[in-house]
């Protein structure tokens, strides 16, 4: 752009025209690039692994070097500093084999918990255990609220009356407080 305007004696505007170029983008500089910054950004990331830019930026801040955000995040991805986002949690592999069907009878029991509302809204829950072997349906308890200690009370009816299983399968039936307290009676129970 110099060469064009020092050669001949026209305008910087009428040079812009000519040439086919925004006059905006000649006349206007960029400002030298902010190496300070960018050197102690790459020192503070370096140490600090965990870090985003916001993290960062504070910590320029309070050595004194204060800069807009928008232009620190535009450094912070050109300096290929981005912090890789950390990997959802595993989960199992594969598929899963299914449970091998008991040949004995009272082997195994399965507890679940179906629930449905009266008409008026008001929930109820039953509690169903059934034998896996012979598919018998050993015990359907329903309420507005079975606890832990009722659970544990229809196991020990089912046990005097049936026998003890070699296990009890249930998914995930009664809450994690419910099934301490179930445990603990069925242990305090047993000894």
């Amino acid at each position: 752009m110099l060469k064009v305007l020092g050669g001949f004696q026209i305008s910087q505007r009428r040079a812009c025209v000519l040439i086919g170029v925004d006059p905006k983008t000649v006349r206007r500089e960029r400002p030298p690039d902010h190496g300070a910054i960018r050197v102690a950004m790459r020192e503070v990331a370096g140490k600090r692994r965990r870090f985003g830019y916001r993290r960062i930026g504070v910590m320029l801040e309070r050595q004194g070097l204060i800069m807009n955000h928008k232009k620190f995040y535009r450094i912070y991805r050109e300096e290929g500093l981005s912090v890789r986002r950390r990997r959802g949690r595993k989960r199992a592999l594969g598929s899963r084999t299914p449970m091998p069907v008991p040949l004995i009878p009272g082997a195994r029991w399965s507890m679940d918990f179906v629930s449905d509302t009266f008409g008026a809204s008001r929930k109820f829950r039953i509690l169903a255990i059934s034998d896996d072997c012979c598919r018998e349906n050993l015990c359907l308890v329903g309420d507005t609220s079975i606890s832990g200690a009722r659970v544990a009370r229809e196991l020990d009816t089912l046990v005097r009356l049936y026998g003890k299983p070699a296990c009890i399968v249930s998914d995930n039936v009664l809450g994690g407080e419910a099934m301490a307290r179930f445990s603990q009676q069925v242990s305090t129970r047993r000894q």
